[in-house]
């Protein structure tokens, strides 16, 4: 049977680079990108696929209940990925209804489409939600976190993140619904909006302005890059188990201070500078409300039962990383500006 998969928030950072793999890797199936094109959303991350004749881009709104089940049947939808997200804490403290509005009642709008329209043959069906580690909350010095850790969400975000996470649940418990959830630790690598840290220093670096630091960079993630995540999401999307949740972790772990120290390395070499030269940059601020100390994941589950575990090494990944941001200043330039919105309109008005 060809595949239709529909993929949400398939513009932003997490999500063009899953497009990008399943446009490339399964031709023989449709791919639908549906993105709003709000702040995060930059159809440019696209511009190698956009002319695949697989490849579908619809802008449209998760929360339009009736458009995404127009979707639905416009392309006889398999099954649905779904990304689309208000991601960053510090936005989420500021405004929270967002949030609410999007993560919560637009997952259970693409959950209620696809109950309706697969309501008569759910075979070869699979919605796909795609969650963070943060629902599990913050966790000391011990320990990893599990699929069986309990929720203990500690922001906004991570709180309209449990609760899209929970409506997944009850719609397989309570319709039958098949899914599969998974949750991810830090991501980074090309193509993240730049209020994000690693992007957000490498160009802090380039033009010589403060690095802000919560508290003393005590805090601790674990990072993974963006391409090992689109994989174990195609691993999970075509081998995962029925109503099971998968961890995604790099098994990783950094400070956010001896991680931005070794960035900063490796920006100021690239630059030309003396190395650590960009340290004196580092400015100490006012630690984030309900700041978790730490998050780290036991991917375990995904390894032992699917397969996955992470490509590269962090240093390795992280270089990389900086390369790309550093050789697609254009990129950078144009997302600072706002200039990046136009995209669509040169692309898809008429």
């Amino acid at each position: 049977m060809e595949k239709s998969i529909l993929i949400t928030g398939g513009a932003g950072f997490i999500g063009s680079h899953v497009v990008r793999l399943f446009t490339r890797n399964y031709p023989g199936a449709t791919i639908i990108n549906l993105d709003n094109l709000t702040y995060a959303g930059n159809l440019e991350n696209l511009r190698d696929v956009e002319k695949h004749p697989n490849y579908h881009f619809i802008k449209a709104d998760i929360c339009d209940y009736e458009q995404v089940k127009t979707i639905m049947a416009e392309f006889a939808v398999t099954g649905i990925i779904h990304l689309a997200a208000e991601s960053h804490v510090d936005r989420s403290i500021t405004d929270p209804f967002i949030f609410a509005k999007t993560n919560i009642l637009g997952t259970l709008s693409l959950l209620q489409a696809a109950k309706e329209y697969w309501k008569n043959d759910c075979h070869g069906r699979l919605f796909y939600h795609v969650s963070t580690d943060e629902v599990y909350g913050s966790l000391e010095h011990g320990g990893f976190f599990t699929e069986t850790t309990p929720y203990d969400p500690k922001s906004p975000y991570s709180a309209s993140k449990a609760g899209s996470d929970h409506f997944v649940r009850a719609f397989h418990n309570t319709y039958k619904l098949p899914v599969v959830i998974s949750n991810c630790s830090n991501n980074y690598g090309p193509c993240q909006f730049p209020e994000k840290l690693i992007p957000l220093f490498i160009n802090n670096i380039r033009h010589n302005r403060p690095l802000p630091v919560y508290g003393r960079g005590e805090n601790v993630r674990d990072w993974l890059f963006v391409e090992d995540h689109a994989r174990a999401i195609d691993v999970i999307f075509h081998n995962g188990k029925i109503g099971d949740t998968y961890n995604i972790g790099g098994f990783n772990e950094w400070k956010n201070i001896d991680l931005i120290k070794t960035m900063i390395k490796i920006v100021d070499r690239l630059l030309g500078r003396p190395e650590g030269a960009s340290e004196k940059l580092i400015t100490y601020v006012t630690d984030r409300a309900g700041h978790d100390l730490r998050y780290a994941i036991d991917s375990s589950k995904l390894k032992n039962e699917l397969g996955w575990e992470p490509s590269l090494q962090f240093e390795e990944g992280l270089e990389k990383t900086v390369r790309w941001y550093l050789d697609n200043q254009p990129w950078l330039d144009k997302i600072t500006s706002g200039d990046y919105q136009k995209y669509y309109e040169q692309m898809y008005t008429f």
